[in-house]
């Protein structure tokens, strides 16, 4: 179906994507790297824009680490029940807090070793932070970015760390945090889990499971 190599062929997508997508993509709202870290947290299992509602409260009584490693979770639990798995996720944002005021002073790091150390945080939320906010070349998979790769027959996993490591060994260190945004935002767009919109694709000639109109 294809006259080009799998590294070519993710190249031409990774240029499609980066051309017919806005300059900049950010899901969630955050103004600060510990909002942003907490945010992270706090999208497991539930929508970016169910945690953008809940954020603005969250900061606004708990606005840095310090606050929040000496909040109450009743309250905390209170303010982000909506999130879904909420005492989980007040017990790592608290826990996290607190880990950031003790081992560094109240900062966000940016290494993915003391990233992974805080509580609740993987290396799918590291990547976030560490693509957002430094030069990390981070591959962030998520449910959109996994789902999209492979229909593209990119990878050969649904393992997340499969599909990182896959997807490193195809995209230039330069480009892997754009593809990371732009592949997610292909997944929520275009390339739905219920109804993907094949029709209008422009992947389509390059993807396997395209099914044109």
């Amino acid at each position: 179906m294809y006259e080009m190599t799998l590294m070519e062929r993710a190249e031409a997508i990774a240029n499609i994507l980066d051309e017919t997508s806005p300059k900049t993509i950010d899901f969630l709202e955050q103004s600060s790297p510990f909002e942003l870290l907490v945010a992270a947290v706090l999208s497991a299992q539930t929508t970016d824009r169910q945690v953008n509602a809940v954020v603005p409260d969250l900061f606004g009584a708990y606005p840095d680490a310090f606050h929040l490693a000496a909040a109450d979770i009743e309250d905390v639990m209170k303010i982000i029940k909506s999130t879904g798995f909420y005492r989980v996720k007040a017990a790592h944002i608290i826990t996290l807090s607190r880990q950031l005021v003790e081992y560094h002073n109240g900062e966000v790091p940016m290494n993915m070793n003391d990233l992974t150390a805080l509580s609740g945080v993987g290396r799918k939320v590291a990547n976030v932070i560490l693509g957002k906010l430094s030069d990390y070349p981070a591959i962030i998979v998520d449910t959109h970015f996994g789902r999209v790769v492979q229909r593209l027959a990119l990878v050969t996993s649904s393992d997340p760390v499969v599909i990182e490591r896959q997807i490193i060994d195809l995209i230039n260190p330069e480009s892997r945090y754009r593809f990371s945004m732009t592949v997610n935002l292909h997944g929520r767009t275009i390339c739905r889990a219920r109804k993907s919109e094949c029709g209008i694709c422009k992947l389509c000639s390059l993807c396997p499971s395209c099914i044109p109109v």
